[in-house]
């Protein structure tokens, strides 16, 4: 490309980029352009004698005239250069130096020649000659600017408590390149909804928002990838736009486009991964929590050979440089529409999970908007219901309170114990109270004689004023059970019970046709 004439569409890119000051490798990346040819259109821009801008406001008639001017004449090999070239095996081996960086040798080499490079000139040159080597070098990057993503190819574990099932987990890395300081999170799936959900977890937990993001060309980032102009889930353009952040992603094959994300997830095996191999965790709650624990510990160690830590770099050099986080996250929504089936549950297909929405809606058709995390029920603009998302496929989630009265009132009834039927019978008085519990002593397992006494308070509720004579005479017998004070009711024995009563106290009332012992004498 370098030979080939680029059109003007390709030149007004790179002046583009050059007055927001991208650096002539920033450009190449962006836009593929070879950076020799970008590097000879920017020597033509400053023989034109006029600024960036100045050119940005021509014609496409007038820039190609003023570029082509003195193109044929023939430009000696600049001094600088030559100097520079002599230079270049002392500076890589420099490089090597533990905290040697470019700029400390532009500095050094500015001081020994005044009339030499800039600093920008300066590191494309070195690094043209690096990479002519063969040999790959560390990037350098500034705080803030970049956070890179991506998947681990390794999964976690948790087990179902319900099933006893090895419930596999995505594990997704997110880093800042210039301080090493990483987001791990482990998925319910590798989504593209989850993966919004976890990246907002990330800018939360740095604190503030960089000004770019990176990944590869996995399908929940990228719709169409392409070197240029790679095209981008709908989604997640949104949410980018929702955090003011650019969206990037690296070049197809190009592992080192993100090498920082790629090295941060081979120290996630190592620090977390490894640590947790022998552990086992009863939901993907408890294991992300296990991670952060890790996660922690790790960005307190000190670098190899430095004498600060992850933290340290983050909170003093990158963290104050974010830009400041959305009054809200941004969340990701679904809408469908579902009909209220018998048993008052409405299906979420997605996850073929159902949802309980109140009784009385039974048969009604209901709007579902739902996020990650969260599922919401609506009958016109009213929300009838609101639950926690669950992934459980075929699973159930049940608000009580939308269960019909027999129905709570039934489950109520299994949950009680012993203490909870002789509280009840003992309203009605001390002969019930007795009689429930030799209901209960007569069976070999307790539980079997709740049933008996669920049908004694069904006694009790349309006999009350009955029931407490029909203990009295069914604890006169040798069997406990209902249908011994049903018969009793049945036959109005507990009345006879009262007529075997004494009457202590009575006398016949003064009468005038009531004769007294005189008249018998």
């Amino acid at each position: 490309m370098a030979n080939r004439p680029l059109n003007m569409q390709k030149i007004r890119q790179i002046l583009l980029f050059l007055e927001r000051g991208f650096s002539q490798r920033s450009i190449e990346r962006e836009t593929g352009i070879n950076r020799r040819t970008i590097a000879g259109y920017l020597q033509r821009f400053a023989d034109s004698g006029f600024s960036i801008a100045e050119l940005l406001l021509f014609s496409d008639a007038e820039l190609e005239a003023y570029l082509n001017a003195g193109k044929a004449e023939q430009i000696e090999k600049d001094p600088r250069r030559i100097h520079l070239e002599s230079q270049f095996s002392y500076l890589f081996s420099e490089l090597r130096r533990v905290g040697v960086t470019r700029q400390l040798l532009w500095q050094e080499y500015i001081i020994e020649y005044p009339d030499g490079f800039g600093y920008s000139r300066f590191c494309e040159l070195l690094q043209e000659h690096i990479r002519k080597q063969g040999a790959t070098m560390r990037f350098e990057h500034e705080p803030g600017k970049l956070l890179q993503v991506d998947f681990a190819g390794d999964m976690l574990h948790y087990v179902d408590t319900d099933s006893g099932e090895l419930i596999a987990c995505p594990v997704l890395v997110a880093v800042l390149p210039f301080s090493g300081y990483s987001y791990v999170e482990a998925l319910i799936n590798a989504s593209l909804p989850q993966v919004l959900r976890a990246l907002n977890n990330a800018l939360g937990y740095f604190g503030g928002v960089p000004l770019s993001v990176k990944s590869d060309n996995m399908k929940q980032w990228v719709v169409r990838s392409n070197r240029y102009e790679p095209k981008f889930a709908d989604m997640l353009e949104q949410w980018a736009n929702h955090n003011n952040i650019a969206l990037l992603a690296a070049r197809p094959a190009k592992p080192r486009d993100k090498a920082s994300v790629e090295g941060a997830v081979k120290i996630t095996y190592q620090r977390i991964y490894a640590p947790l191999r022998n552990e086992t965790f009863k939901s993907i709650s408890e294991l992300n929590l296990a991670i952060g624990l890790q996660l922690k510990e790790h960005h307190q160690k000190n670098f190899q050979r430095k004498t600060f830590s992850r933290t340290e770099l983050f909170e003093s050099s990158e963290k104050p440089i974010l830009n400041p986080l959305p009054e809200n996250s941004f969340i990701m929504k679904h809408y469908t529409r579902a009909k209220v089936q018998r048993d008052y549950h409405v299906v979420l297909g997605e996850d073929w999970h159902f949802y309980s929405v109140p009784s009385k809606h039974i048969g009604s058709t209901v709007n579902i908007i739902y996020c990650t995390d969260t599922v919401e029920i609506y009958i016109g603009s009213t929300r009838v219901a609101l639950h926690r998302r669950s992934y459980k496929k075929h699973g159930y989630t049940t608000d009580r309170n939308h269960e019909p009265p027999h129905h709570r009132h039934f489950r109520e009834r299994l949950a009680w114990n012993p203490d909870d039927y002789l509280s009840r019978a003992e309203k009605y008085g001390v002969a019930t109270r007795e009689y429930f519990q030799k209901v209960m002593d007569s069976k070999l397992i307790i539980d079997q004689s709740y049933r008996a006494c669920q049908g004694l308070l069904r006694l009790a509720s349309l006999y009350p004023g009955r029931i407490e004579a029909a203990c009295q005479r069914g604890l006169k017998g040798h069997r406990f059970n209902y249908m011994a004070i049903k018969n009793i009711l049945d036959n109005k024995m507990d009345m006879l019970e009262k007529e075997d009563r004494p009457t202590a106290g009575y006398s016949i009332p003064l009468h005038r046709n009531i004769r007294g012992a005189d008249e018998y004498k």
